[in-house]
């Protein structure tokens, strides 16, 4: 059975007021919204806070900066680092909202406990998180394809060489305003030498590591001329994993279709999130194995109608080319009722206000 993490009710927690040290230079005049780079820009605070002696620090709201780590630190030698992606979003009367950050603060806390680290009071996490976005809510665009990209992440500090779990720890928050991931369907290719990860393996957990080792894979591919790769399993490179770092899926002859979560698959909130309203709107969905010669099948049939990665930074990215074992294959154009674009524009309804939040998932950031 593989781990799983289940949501808890949805709240912003009020009775923790952390100490912050406000920046004496914002750096917001200097930054050109309407070029920005993912994952390059950072806003003027973070959140930090040490796990020590067996439990939680005083946590602290500082400017955004450089730390000092010992050449020693475990993290870097053992890679006992992990991290969460959520983003927060402005509506239309400029409220500040965020995406189901419930759900990351329980899988942030599975693969902790995977990676043999302490789990994060959820006080801590949500008010850290609430505190921090309403300081720099000034950063939070709110053009269309935009949001906050929150990264929460954790690592050992243990000045030490032993492999061993840490004794210490750092969790932080960073956040940096972004706009669109992609700006085009992409190209992928079956992945069937490297492995992402295996069965029993932490590809379930958001670990440093699974990030790191994908690397150089990923760069053949793109040296080849794809923009990622479509893992496949550890030990036939048959079925069907994720696509590059996303969660995969496929509409076939009207079925939405996608892999069954496993240890090596991770438990992805956007495919939570597009599976939901697949179901309330009475697609049918299988959660299951699927081949690499089944979709290539249903290619050559005519039945597959759509692929597409699911995953926080890019939502919704559509797969225009499928390469396999030197052959390309070009999927027709998505129509502009399928379900790819129907999906993400009921996320981007829902994210920006326009439609009900039927199922909880916006949190509101009180101002």
């Amino acid at each position: 059975m593989f781990p799983s993490f289940s949501p808890t009710p949805l709240l912003m927690i009020d009775t923790l007021t952390i100490p912050t040290q406000r920046t004496t230079a914002s750096r917001l005049p200097e930054v050109d919204f309407d070029q920005l780079e993912f994952g390059k820009t950072f806003a003027d605070h973070m959140l930090v806070v040490d796990y020590q002696n067996g439990e939680w620090q005083e946590p602290q709201i500082v400017p955004y900066g450089d730390m000092t780590v010992s050449p020693a630190n475990s993290a870097l030698h053992y890679g006992q680092a992990i991290f969460e992606g959520m983003k927060a979003y402005k509506n239309q009367d400029g409220e500040i909202f965020i995406f189901r950050p419930q759900d990351n603060l329980s899988r942030l806390n599975a693969s902790a406990e995977r990676m043999c680290m302490p789990a994060v009071p959820e006080e801590i996490f949500m008010q850290g998180l609430s505190q921090l976005i309403r300081l720099d809510a000034e950063w939070v665009p709110n053009f269309t394809g935009s949001a906050l990209y929150i990264r929460p992440f954790m690592f050992a500090t243990d000045g030490m060489l032993g492999v061993r779990p840490s004794d210490s720890y750092r969790f932080m928050i960073i956040t940096c305003p972004v706009g669109l991931y992609y700006n085009k369907p992409l190209r992928v290719r079956f992945e069937e030498k490297y492995v992402r990860s295996a069965e029993g393996g932490a590809g379930f957990a958001k670990n440093a590591g699974n990030y790191g080792a994908a690397m150089y894979p990923t760069k053949l591919a793109q040296e080849e001329g794809y923009n990622q790769l479509i893992w496949t399993d550890a030990s036939e490179h048959k079925y069907v994993e994720e696509s590059g770092t996303m969660n995969a899926m496929f509409v076939i002859d009207g079925r939405l279709i996608t892999p069954a979560l496993s240890t090596s698959i991770l438990d992805g909130i956007t495919r939570r999130s597009v599976l939901q309203l697949a179901h309330d709107w009475g697609m049918p969905v299988e959660e299951r194995k699927v081949s690499a010669l089944e979709i290539l099948a249903a290619h050559a049939a005519g039945t597959l109608q759509e692929a597409f990665g699911v995953g926080t930074a890019a939502t919704i990215a559509p797969i225009s080319v499928i390469g396999y074992q030197g052959e390309d294959f070009t999927l027709p154009t998505a129509p502009a009722d399928a379900f790819s674009h129907r999906v993400t524009a009921a996320l981007a309804a829902i994210r920006s206000g326009e439609a009900t939040d039927t199922h909880g998932w916006m949190v509101r950031v009180q101002s």
